[in-house]
């Protein structure tokens, strides 16, 4: 244990901090795995997540036309929901996730045709 003075706002408090070696803290479980996305189509404009999060909802469906600036799904991201744009218009050639899926940064999520 070592003992430290911290001051908050003019205000000194004593603390104890204890240092932890040799056993790593438990990992949370892993989230279920996001069923094998679909070769994509080629030729298509991809769409990939900007940024890791959940699917919280896929607003088109495969073959749907969609036009520049159409809400094709709702990914959150750190507590806020985040309305993934349509880049350009067409029909939608393939949708490679679902919701709820999680995702990283530069995940396939659809293909515009």
């Amino acid at each position: 244990m070592k003992k430290y003075r911290v001051t908050v706002n003019g205000t000194a408090y004593e603390i104890e901090l204890e240092e932890l070696t040799g056993a790593a803290p438990a990992a949370a479980p892993a989230p279920a795995a996001a069923p094998a996305p679909a070769a994509a189509p080629a030729g298509g404009e991809q769409v990939t997540s900007p940024m890791p999060g959940t699917i919280l909802d896929v607003k088109v469906s495969q073959g749907a036309s969609v036009k520049k600036g159409d809400v094709l799904m709702i990914l959150e991201a750190m507590k806020m929901e985040n309305e993934i744009m349509c880049p350009c218009d067409g029909k939608v050639a393939s949708i490679n996730t679902s919701k709820g899926a999680a995702v990283e940064s530069g995940t396939l999520l659809c293909v515009i045709q």
